[in-house]
């Protein structure tokens, strides 16, 4: 099994003089752990369709969150078997090159005209697509209306609750995380990636594996920002909350309000700002978060955050 993180040379150097001073430097020789960025190629039935950067770890969990955010499979039964495949690098060492995925009979053949022919980087998650058209697909479960599901304590507490999990990020410093949580703060699954977009399909492929899917009555916790990409896969999942340390984009809340997902960014600890379909998350005396005390229209809290 491939390693997700290693252990590499450097030169740490620091200013040793207070400023203001005649500069001067130290040097030392260390080592530091890395997370490992390393690609993985996706085939269904055979046939290359994508080729991805992850960390490696749970490729089964992110080559079937893949393709629920894709739009090919929303349940266990969609997919009938998937393997590891070896390959060999340039000095003879075999490491897990790619994750061959046969679907079940009754799964369309995919259109190869949609196939990801470029890298798709640990940055984006939807690189390789033609269209707009072509992202916004049709989700195959109904999001209930939306109603009471969390108490804004328990929203406020799930960006600590991921952060102590985070056992590659203690390592390394350099990878998100994506959680899921029942309504009432319990984690279910958590993954890291060095992409945030990876760590969200290893939480859903998990979720799927276990026969999970749709995720009513689940919140959803990403380290960082709420994208576009990362609203579509949650709806997809059936995930009725996502609740983001970061920003959000204008086209994830205007996706959000569409669809009737609850999108939460800026979530801090102590505050949160709420985008849309609020009526979910109420107060600790079960007051919708919207009537709170002092609540008024204004702007973002702590606009910049990546």
């Amino acid at each position: 099994m491939a390693a997700s993180s290693i252990r590499r040379r450097l030169v740490r150097a620091r200013r040793d003089a207070p400023e203001g001073a005649e500069a001067s430097y130290a040097t030392t020789i260390g080592r530091d752990v890395l997370a490992v960025e390393a690609p993985l190629e996706i085939r269904l039935n055979g046939e290359p369709f994508t080729v991805t950067m992850r960390t490696p770890g749970d490729d089964f969990d992110l080559a079937a969150g893949f393709l629920v955010g894709e739009g090919y499979v929303a349940e266990r039964s969609d997919i009938a078997g998937m393997r590891l495949r070896t390959v060999e690098d340039d000095h003879g060492r075999g490491a897990v090159g790619g994750v061959d995925v046969s679907l079940a009979p009754h799964v369309p053949p995919p259109d190869t005209s949609l196939a990801r022919h470029v890298y798709t980087t640990s940055a984006c998650g939807v690189c390789g697509t033609t269209s707009m058209d072509a992202v916004t697909k049709a989700a195959t479960c109904e999001l209930p209306a939306p109603a009471p599901l969390a108490r804004l304590s328990t929203l406020l507490g799930l960006p600590d609750a991921l952060r102590r999990a985070q056992g590659l990020f203690d390592e390394t410093g350099g990878v998100h995380a994506a959680g899921l949580f029942t309504a009432s703060g319990e984690l279910l699954c958590l993954r890291e990636d060095v992409g945030r977009h990876n760590a969200v399909d290893k939480v859903v492929g998990w979720a799927l594996r276990e026969g999970m899917l749709p995720l009513a009555g689940t919140i959803l916790q990403v380290s960082g920002r709420a994208s576009f990409e990362l609203v579509q896969k949650a709806r997809l999942a059936g995930v009725p909350v996502l609740s983001a340390v970061s920003a959000p984009s204008s086209l994830a809340v205007e996706l959000a309000d569409r669809e009737g997902l609850t999108l939460a960014g800026f979530n801090r600890g102590r505050s949160v700002n709420i985008y849309t379909h609020e009526a979910r998350i109420v107060t600790d005396d079960d007051a919708p978060a919207s009537t709170a005390r002092g609540a008024q229209a204004g702007p973002s809290a702590e606009p910049g955050a990546s």
